[in-house]
């Protein structure tokens, strides 16, 4: 038999040293946010009961979900008829638990299991990877991390804004200057939906404006009239969402509907803001945005990055029902997703990582013999009390190849050992840049490196 060529599922990827430690980078500075922010930790399984997940996306996430084959004879439930009636009926009887689809909807389903042990408003925060079946392209992946702050339990507008002071703080950390925060309001999208005749098809409705920037306006109408809208109609609120001036927008919608709550909402919102000025936020009302998931019931956030080509990379909104699919009502929430794939090739392609990001070791200990060898392995511990990031060469290789080995790992520092070194009690530091080296005692390097 031949043996194939390993390779990995498409929409998948492997991550080396060097990416992983970009990839660390971010992550500890959202996670650092999280924290500053008051939100807790939390982590679910990877995969979850297929009946907690479908029906909360929206037709479109239910056929993006990976379903995982039951154990053992999974076809034993089954039978020909079954096959005969499509694959959505095979499915409930071949496959029961699916590979989560994003953070939201389990952590939905662990409040309303811990209800009684939880503290609300609780506000938590959960970093770890998601799956969609997704047709994989550039910036849109099928195993993907996404890293999420949510709070339940509170309707205050200031959650809205403090969600948002969140977004600026992360990006203030990472260097990220290039993107716009989109906000919009669900309410007014119904009220937009009921304008042109199409109240019962709201989330339809809401899918078309959203595919605006994809398909362009015309398009966009022509769909929307297909469900049953009145056409002038839509090319009024096509005039709307093409209006930038926010309060121009505010003040068209108020005069379909003043007592609408999503204006309400919204003009809170950026009073709330407005008590932040210094911090030269970067939002923008946009009408236009209509994100796709069905439980999104107030307030939504898109990220978009202004100087690289990608899609969001943050994303978020209000969810007043979503425990209540799962028997808990009125509990109110609002969270927002950080994309740590996209995040990652948008800083990559601007070039913001820090230097020494790629730089783990500070120094590597390489040595003459076996005796060497012996020695250097109290030395490498007692660095590493200190705090150093040290590492020994494990093997009683010829000098030159080890010296090979520092360069290939970019390592700034050796520290040679030979029989003089162990006698002398000092140690030959070479910095592997310049080629300049110097004997010193072992407290003298422990000092060079703590500084």
């Amino acid at each position: 038999m031949s043996k194939s060529k390993p390779s990995l599922p498409r929409g998948t990827r492997d991550f080396g040293p060097e990416v992983s430690a970009k990839r660390s980078y971010i992550i500890d500075k959202i996670k650092h946010n999280f924290i500053k922010y008051g939100f807790s930790q939390l982590e679910t399984p990877a995969m979850e009961n297929l009946s907690t997940l479908t029906g909360k996306y929206g037709d479109e996430g239910d056929q993006l979900l990976f379903k995982i084959l039951n154990s053992g004879d999974y076809l034993s439930k089954a039978n020909p008829k079954d096959i005969e009636e499509g694959s959505k009926h095979l499915t409930s009887k071949i496959a029961e638990k699916g590979l989560r689809y994003d953070l939201t909807v389990p952590f939905a389903r662990f409040v309303v299991m811990n209800q009684n042990e939880i503290s609300f408003p609780f506000k938590r925060f959960q970093i770890q990877p998601v799956w969609r079946a997704d047709r994989p392209q550039k910036g849109r992946y099928r195993e993907f991390y996404q890293c999420d702050a949510d709070i339940v339990g509170s309707t205050g507008i200031w959650n809205e804004a403090e969600l948002t002071l969140l977004f600026n703080d992360v990006f203030d950390d990472l260097k990220l200057e290039d993107y716009v925060i989109k906000v919009n309001h669900r309410d007014i999208l119904f009220l937009l939906a009921e304008y042109v005749g199409l109240k019962e098809k709201a989330i339809p409705f809401c899918a078309e404006i959203d595919k605006i920037d994809k398909i362009g306006d015309e398009k966009v109408i022509e769909n929307i009239a297909s469900l049953g809208a009145n056409e002038s109609k839509i090319r009024e609120v096509m005039k709307i969402l093409a209006i930038s001036d926010r309060q121009k927008v505010i003040e068209r919608i108020e005069s379909i509907n003043p007592d609408n709550k999503g204006v309400k909402e919204i003009i809170s919102y950026f009073e709330t803001l407005d008590q932040f000025k210094e911090k030269n936020l970067k939002v923008e009302f946009d009408l236009s945005l209509a994100r796709g998931l069905s439980y999104y019931t107030g307030l939504i956030y898109e990220v978009k990055p202004t100087s690289v080509k990608m899609g969001s990379i943050c994303g978020g909104g209000r969810y007043d029902n979503l425990t209540g699919v799962f028997g808990l009502n009125g509990i109110s929430g609002i969270g927002i997703s950080f994309g740590l794939d996209r995040i990652y090739d948008v800083m990559d392609e601007l070039n913001l990582f820090p230097d020494q990001i790629a730089q783990p070791l500070q120094v590597l200990i390489v040595h003459f013999s076996e005796e060497n060898l012996k020695h250097g392995q109290k030395v490498v511990m007692e660095l590493r009390q200190e705090g150093i990031k040290a590492d020994l060469y494990p093997d009683s290789d010829k000098i030159k190849k080890q010296f090979n080995y520092a360069d290939k790992i970019q390592t700034p520092y050796t520290l040679v050992i030979g029989d003089n070194e162990m006698n002398s009690g000092e140690y030959m530091l070479k910095n592997m840049q310049s080629g300049q080296q110097n004997p010193m005692k072992l407290d003298k390097i422990i000092q060079h490196f703590k500084g």
